[in-house]
């Protein structure tokens, strides 16, 4: 078959997909304290090569094809991608695993500065394989939220066009989970130094987020149409949520702040992520309004109730996420004149339809990540050491820091635990050029 501009533009989605994922590198890192930023940056790119693997092996054949219970397809249908060889499916294939790779890596942001890099690179295949594979069937591969499936033929299908359930509630749910694992960094909501180190570096990777979120959504364009509303609200949903989360922040705070609008952007996007193709451009800058003053106040809540999500996952993804999904039963167009949400006059089928997916991807992520978390921590342990944490998750997983200065540490500061993770050959010759 001849390659097709369809097929080129499915390629390109996919590369702007994968940009995501060291995008969401720069955002996570800038946001972490010096000392941790390269392991923040570690624990994305580590994604991408253990979900690379896992996709090819089995992780696309679980996402489609004939299903188990309905609950994901066999691991073993196009197992290594064989059957695939000479067809233009290998595209659908490469389009897939870019949003494996992201959702995985999302999760990452909270449980930032105290992770092993060892249980996190054991946590990424088996939660990709447990929790993103047989949502992702559920949803898309026919599965049980599905038209045909048992939930979604008795409730209605729910409407998820590029991932609100499937990414960012399951990623938002396995934060908060894996954060209570875990449990506070020390210091947590005293210490001043937790504090992002690198605010330029955050909104580089929110610039490259949105950049690459056009690929996101609209990768799965059937019609120019469809393809030219896709593109104006992945516009619209993120440029009103900055507004609303500096608005807010204006109000409750004083001042609007450029981590503030960073993670505006990215509330915005994550809103419009399972609408981008249902909801009108007004209905796009109202759910961005909504979402960016929602996730603001949001980042609260974990001082409130006591739990570190180090780099408020919770408040921007869930909640961003959930919020999205269920305005869809608000704002949802009509098709074909008929259905749509409450505001069209569709009845409260659709909200119902929203509601349960949006349950069904709570219960199956919480219930998983709690399984999948708690093993790896009571067995190899999932968090450092104090010491490792005092002198630094870089330096203690990776033996490198990101800023040298005149051969000393982050900062210029000498860390008082690195003669027990780097090489001390290198200290000195490094002092030695230095100097």
């Amino acid at each position: 078959m001849d390659l097709t501009a369809g097929h080129v533009w499915v390629m390109v989605s996919a590369a702007l997909v994968l940009l995501m994922t060291p995008g969401l590198a720069f955002f996570y890192g800038g946001m972490t304290r010096a000392k941790a930023a390269l392991n923040m940056m570690m624990m994305s790119f580590i994604a991408v090569g253990l979900v690379g693997i896992v996709w090819v092996l089995w992780g696309y054949s679980m996402t489609g094809g004939d299903g188990v219970a309905q609950l994901f397809g066999n691991p073993f249908a196009s197992f290594g991608l064989q059957e695939l060889i000479g067809t233009e499916d290998l595209i659908g294939a490469g389009y897939g695993v870019t949003f494996a790779i992201i959702t995985v890596a999302l999760i990452s942001g909270a449980i930032a500065d105290r992770a092993k890099f060892g249980a996190w690179s054991l946590f990424v295949p088996i939660w990709v394989t447990l929790v993103y594979c047989p949502l992702a069937f559920m949803v898309w591969g026919g599965g049980l939220l599905s038209a045909d499936g048992l939930i979604g033929g008795a409730v209605g299908e729910a409407i998820d066009f590029a991932g609100g359930t499937v990414v960012h509630i399951s990623a938002g749910v396995a934060a908060l989970v894996l954060a209570v694992i875990l449990g506070k960094r020390q210091g947590f909501g005293k210490d001043p130094a937790q504090r992002p180190h690198n605010i330029p570096l955050v909104m580089l990777g929110a610039a490259l987020l949105w950049f690459g979120w056009f690929g996101f959504n609209g990768g799965a364009a059937s019609t120019a149409e469809e393809a030219g509303l896709i593109w104006i609200n992945t516009m619209a949903a993120p440029a009103a949520a900055m507004v609303g989360w500096l608005v807010t922040e204006r109000f409750r705070d004083g001042r609007p702040t450029s981590l503030g609008a960073a993670s505006g952007i990215v509330a915005g996007l994550v809103a419009i992520t399972p609408a981008c193709a249902n909801v009108s451009p007004i209905g796009a800058v109202g759910l961005g309004l909504v979402a960016g003053v929602l996730c603001a106040l949001a980042v609260g809540i974990k001082y409130r109730l006591g739990f570190d999500d180090s780099l408020d996952v919770v408040a921007v993804h869930l909640v961003a996420g959930v919020t999205g999904t269920l305005a869809l039963g608000f704002i949802a167009l009509p098709v074909d004149g008929a259905g749509g949400g409450l505001f069209y006059g569709g009845g409260a089928a659709q909200l119902v339809a929203q509601f349960v997916s949006v349950l069904v991807a709570v219960t199956l992520s919480a219930v998983m990540t709690a399984l999948i978390g708690l093993a790896i921590h009571r067995t190899i342990g999932f968090r450092i050491t104090s010491d490792n944490e005092v002198a630094g998750v870089d330096l203690s997983e990776h033996a490198e820091t990101a800023y040298e200065f005149g051969g000393l540490g982050v900062g210029g500061s000498f860390h008082p635990f690195a003669d027990q993770f780097r090489d001390k050959k290198t200290i000195d010759q490094t002092e030695s050029v230095n100097s």
